[in-house]
C-alpha cells in the first residue's frame, strides 16, 4: 500500500474536484475520518490499515496515482498525479500551425 501524506490526500481530492464528504462516501469511511487524515500537520496519514487501504483504493479507482518518495517522476520528490484515462493511441493528435502553435 502506498504511504500517504495529508498534502497528497488534499491534492488528490483537488485533482478530482471532489470534497471530503464525496471521498468519504466513495471510500466507505466516515467524513470525520477523512477530516482527521487531512488535518495531520506532518509526516504520513496514520490510522487503521483497513481504512487507509479503502481511501487509497478509492483514489486509485478514480484515476489518482500516488507518487512515492524517490519514485521516477519528471521532477522527483513525492506527489500525486492524475493518470490519463485514455490510452495514447486513442487520444487525438495535436495539430500545429506553421508557427508551431497547437490547434484544437
Amino acid at each position: 500500500m502506498a504511504m500517504l501524506t495529508p498534502a497528497q490526500l488534499r491534492a488528490a481530492r483537488a485533482l478530482l474536484g471532489i470534497d471530503q464528504r464525496t471521498l468519504a462516501e466513495r471510500a466507505g469511511v466516515s467524513l470525520p475520518t477523512i477530516q482527521r487524515m487531512e488535518a495531520a500537520s506532518d509526516g504520513y496519514v496514520r490510522g487503521v490499515v483497513d481504512t487507509l487501504t479503502k481511501v487509497v483504493d478509492a483514489l486509485e479507482r478514480e484515476g489518482i496515482e500516488l507518487i512515492r518518495e524517490n519514485s521516477i517522476s519528471a521532477s522527483g520528490g513525492r506527489g500525486v498525479r492524475l493518470r490519463d484515462p485514455t490510452s495514447p493511441t486513442l487520444r487525438e493528435p495535436v495539430r500545429r500551425t506553421q508557427d508551431n502553435e497547437s490547434v484544437a
